[in-house]
């Protein structure tokens, strides 16, 4: 939501989402506010434990069926399987999502590759719709006077979802604009360690045809990471373009850069204030 600066300091109760490509430093943010005053929402912890959490566990079941020892195992009930997700560890989730390409390489082919990509757009959806529920139970149940919701890189890709009129309508947005340095950080830690990662169907099939003209491989053959490699840098300036959309529309932005400086409430207030100003 849009407000004045006078709006947002009388706000008793104030509600924020962070909006920003994943690893931009939006849970830092997050938990360098105080935790007696500030409820903490994750949207992907949200993803995993409530509207993924059983393709996650059926995923992690079909291959421990894989290895007789554990198969037997699980037949017979004789041990259960579980996650343990938690806002500083969603690798469960990043493992089911997972990266498409050669199966023999690790990767997923397209078909199911799409399927989980849909399965986690409708789970992003339902956690962003929930946002509402959480801000009355902080406050009401555990007595938290704010609330800041840590969204998912992807949440751009819900512009015209129910999920993104539920944002702009209960939190002030604010985006976190990722400098050259920052991009150039960001690239580096996508070729270092390459992650699944959120694609629209659309974006996916355009740019796995251009990265079979210009490698010769198509993606029932290609090795995952490196389609991750290539494809990283085009997902950033796509999604860019969405985010200053919707921080245009519908918030503010503030710098990367500037994160690193915020150390306690006080800092973020300033900082959201000045954003406020510009």
């Amino acid at each position: 939501m849009k407000m004045s600066l006078k709006e947002f300091n009388e706000w008793p109760n104030k509600a924020i989402t962070l909006l920003g490509m994943s690893g931009i430093g939006k849970t830092t943010l997050a938990n360098r506010l105080p935790k007696s005053d500030w409820f903490h929402y994750s949207g992907d912890y949200r993803i995993g434990t409530q509207y993924l959490n059983e393709p996650i566990l059926d995923n992690i079941k079909e291959r421990a069926m894989e290895i007789d020892f554990l198969s037997e195992l699980l037949r017979t009930d004789s041990i259960y399987i579980s996650t343990n997700i938690t806002v500083d560890n969603l690798y469960p989730i990043s493992t089911y999502l997972g990266k498409i390409g050669d199966p023999n390489k690790g990767g997923l082919p397209l078909k199911e590759f799409l399927k989980r990509q849909k399965l986690h757009k409708k789970a992003e959806i339902r956690a962003m719709e929930d946002i509402p529920e959480f801000i009355e139970k902080a406050n009401r149940i555990y007595d938290y006077n704010h609330f800041i919701n840590d969204a998912g890189g992807s949440i751009c890709e819900l512009m015209d979802t129910t999920a993104m009129d539920v944002i702009v309508e209960h939190t002030v947005v604010l985006y976190i604009q990722d400098d050259e340095d920052f991009r150039d950080e960001l690239i580096k830690r996508a070729t270092l360690h390459p992650k699944p990662m959120f694609y629209t169907e659309e974006f996916l099939i355009e740019n796995l045809d251009l990265y079979t003209q210009q490698t010769g491989v198509t993606h029932e053959t290609m090795d995952p990471d490196d389609f991750v490699k290539w494809v990283f840098p085009k997902l950033l300036d796509y999604r860019k373009n969405k985010y200053e959309t919707i921080a245009e529309s519908y918030g503010y932005k503030i710098s990367a850069s500037e994160i690193g400086k915020i150390q306690n409430e006080e800092d973020f207030m300033s900082l959201i204030s000045k954003a406020m100003k510009d």
